[in-house]
């Protein structure tokens, strides 16, 4: 089960170099139900997201470069690049609002830089243990408008847009 929300961050962070950064490549197989692929680094996975928006399924499969490469070539719709920044949300620089309380916990907020077609676009993941502690969440002031509900902002909806 995936639980998480989703914000959109409106400038690009100071101090980025000091976090640990996945550069992501994924593509769509399907957007109903959501196949998708994807290399992070140097690993690559399958993976299948049941329907939902805060709350779904998700399950995870290992693939080889070889087979991601063949599934690349039948992917519909944009190929997504991105560099993924792994952020502990307790990070003094960027934790000013955040103030847990003591049953929430450690979270780390997964900050994606887009690259184009979709730059400059922004957003921030938190990934969550249940849906109650999702529920709870507080997000510190640097995370921005909560996108969670908004379609527009899943990566299985971007894949599908049309540019000019």
């Amino acid at each position: 089960m995936e639980i998480e929300r989703k914000f959109l961050i409106r400038e690009k962070p100071d101090k980025l170099t000091l976090f640990p950064c996945l550069v992501i490549e994924q593509a769509y197989l399907c957007t109903n139900p959501v196949v998708r692929i994807r290399r992070q680094n140097e690993d690559y996975y399958l993976t299948y997201k049941g329907k939902g928006l805060m709350a779904r399924e998700e399950y995870n499969l290992p693939l080889n470069k070889e087979a991601y490469g063949h599934l690349l070539s039948k992917a519909d719709g944009n190929i997504i690049s991105k560099k993924r920044y792994l952020i502990p949300i307790d990070t003094p620089a960027f934790a000013a609002h955040y103030k847990p309380s003591g049953k929430l916990p450690a979270l780390t907020v997964e900050l994606d830089i887009f690259e184009p077609p979709f730059a400059p676009l922004i957003l921030a993941e938190v990934e969550f243990p249940d849906v109650e502690t999702a529920d709870a969440f507080l997000p510190p002031a640097w995370l921005g408008e909560d996108v969670t509900n908004d379609v527009e902002y899943h990566n299985s909806s971007m894949s599908r847009k049309i540019f000019s």
